[in-house]
């Protein structure tokens, strides 16, 4: 006997309820494209057709030329895209808009090759600043310098002149601070840090400038907040940024002052970009519940998600919580934000008002504390609940096992590998060094996997994460890591795609181009199927297409 598919049943119920007449022509049909739909790539058998309909934002239809051109009216646009290749719009599953915007604002050390490169720069801003100016921003990395030695208060002082200067590393978990800055926030040899943070003194008891982690927290009383306008400023160039590099969603974590401005961009049709915005886990209850109820909850475009909670720091800054001590650093086994009961009441309490809940854990005891969290939740609170673990950059294996059982899904950023695979070795030894940065073991136990960029901390472009993600080398493709945990191309593409949308709890609308989905896609200059792997580094985004409509367009 021949059965139809559900699929099917319904939509000729739907079609026998709407008269003839009234049946809609497509807005946009692309045609004798080179298009991946998204279908099969979880099996490894990636759907290629040559045409998509779309039709109010919507994707209504994929398949042939000839099929697809049969339903267009006189108002449908038909475009040749001349084999060009189109996927899906990317999802990044953690970024900080907030934070990449006021660094491409203030004073942006990203890159610096030396100290004496990052003081320059600190220098060239100062001298275009009033008096008294607060020199804030980052992206200094001394893990790239010759003698990967942490910059000193002395050295800013050298070059701030009367600005007090707050300056965060490149991962957020370290910042130098000079002599007035910390001056202004009462910090001296005496000071104690707050759990999850140290403040590092020189031989003669007294600051070095270096604070790690919480202890920053001294701060934010003391810098003045951005204004509105630099909000508006800053944001509009990081959305920018996102979009002219493929992705058409992301899941963030900004100030709730960042949200408000994005709001206003809505208002005002100036948001292209889709954002679940994250909220603090930290904040009290009461707060929570009311910004959850402040924006609308099915807004497309725009929308609060998960709660993000902080676990510990970073491998760079030496802050991420390790069961066992740095092997490059025997007596520090990094710095835990949390103990235990008390996050175990805050996840419960958080879980039984209905939030989706996201750790920051890098070190492996870190994990260990989140999960340990997660498995206190009632059972009635945890159907369907999505928990996260965002980075699980060294997981113990039996953890990961934990992930799966939990239902916990592993928020991931492959590029981070990029980045750390020039000194993650001294920091961990071989055998912790085995088990880190494990994609493919979470996919193994069947754990989700989403991809995201954790921009600005890394480079915005997710294709550097595609390519770390399929072949674990550096971007000189002379040294790789433990490469018998590669991803085939169709496990990170549906990672940076449909694994990133199940995340934010969107995979019914978002993540691949199949009829009722969001006519999110991006074309590009070249099959990410069947190029080279190195050339994948070399990826351009031609156009971003939001909802059917151009976002971003390169410039011939």
């Amino acid at each position: 006997m021949y059965f139809l598919k559900p699929t099917l049943i319904a939509a000729l119920a739907l079609s026998a309820l709407l008269p003839v007449a009234e049946a809609q022509s497509p807005d946009l049909i692309l045609f004798h494209g080179t298009i991946l739909t998204g279908e099969g790539l979880a099996d490894g058998k990636p759907q290629i057709v040559s045409a998509l309909a779309v039709t109010g934002g919507k994707v209504t239809a994929v398949g042939t030329d000839a099929d697809l051109k049969r339903g267009a009216g006189p108002q449908t646009k038909l475009r040749d895209l001349n084999g060009t290749y189109v996927m899906p719009g990317l999802n990044d599953a953690h970024t900080h808009l907030g934070g990449a915007g006021q660094t491409k604002l203030n004073v942006d050390l990203t890159g610096s090759a030396s100290l004496d490169e990052m003081l320059h720069r600190i220098q060239s801003k100062a001298g275009q600043s009033p008096a008294g100016h607060w020199l804030t921003g980052g992206g200094w990395d001394h893990t790239l310098w010759a003698g990967k030695t942490l910059p000193s208060r002395q050295d800013l002082d050298r070059v701030t002149g009367d600005h007090p200067a707050l300056l965060e590393r490149i991962d957020g978990h370290i910042a130098i601070a000079n002599t007035a800055a910390l001056k202004a926030a009462h910090i001296n040899g005496k000071s104690v840090a707050p759990q999850g943070g140290s403040i590092d003194l020189d031989p003669s008891g007294e600051p070095t400038g270096i604070l790690r982690d919480t202890a920053m927290e001294e701060f934010e009383r003391v810098i003045p907040p951005p204004s509105h306008d630099d909000r508006i400023h800053g944001l509009s160039l990081a959305i920018a940024d996102a979009l002219a590099h493929g992705l058409t969603s992301v899941q963030d974590n900004s100030d709730w002052e960042d949200f408000l401005v994005m709001e206003e961009l809505e208002k005002r049709g100036k948001l292209h970009l889709r954002i679940s915005e994250w909220l603090p886990f930290a904040a009290p209850l009461a707060e929570l519940k009311t910004m959850r109820s402040h924006h609308d909850a099915n807004d497309p475009m725009l929308h609060t998600g998960m709660l993000k909670g902080f676990m510990d720091g970073s491998l760079g800054s030496r802050t991420a919580a390790m069961k066992a001590p740095y092997a490059d650093d025997p007596k520090n086994s990094g710095l835990a934000r949390y103990d235990q009961p008390k996050l175990n009441a805050m996840v419960i309490e958080r879980a039984a008002a209905g939030f989706q809940i996201g750790f920051h854990a890098i070190g492996d005891e870190a994990a260990a504390l989140a999960l340990n969290a997660f498995a206190q939740i009632p059972a009635t609170d945890k159907t369907d609940a999505r928990n996260r673990i965002e980075h699980a950059q060294v997981v113990d294996p039996a953890d990961i096992v934990r992930f799966a059982k939990l239902g916990v899904i592993a928020s991931m950023q492959p590029n981070h590998l990029l980045t750390d695979m020039n000194w993650a070795m001294e920091r961990l030894g071989p055998q912790r060094a085995a088990y880190s940065y494990a994609w493919k073991a979470y996919l193994d136990e069947g754990v989700p996997l989403a991809f995201g960029t954790d921009y600005p901390v890394e480079p915005v472009t997710p294709f550097r994460g595609l390519y770390a993600a399929v072949t674990r080398a550096n971007e000189a493709a002379t040294k790789t890591w433990f490469p018998e945990a590669k991803l085939t191309r169709t496990q990170a593409l549906y990672a940076y795609t449909q694994g990133s949308a199940y995340a934010e709890f969107s995979e019914k609308h978002k993540g691949k181009l199949a009829p009722g989905y969001d006519a999110d896609f991006i074309l590009l200059d070249r099959n990410l199927l069947t190029c080279p792997a190195p050339d994948i580094l070399k990826t351009k985004v031609l156009e971003t297409v939001v909802a059917g409509e151009t976002a971003y367009q390169a410039h011939p």
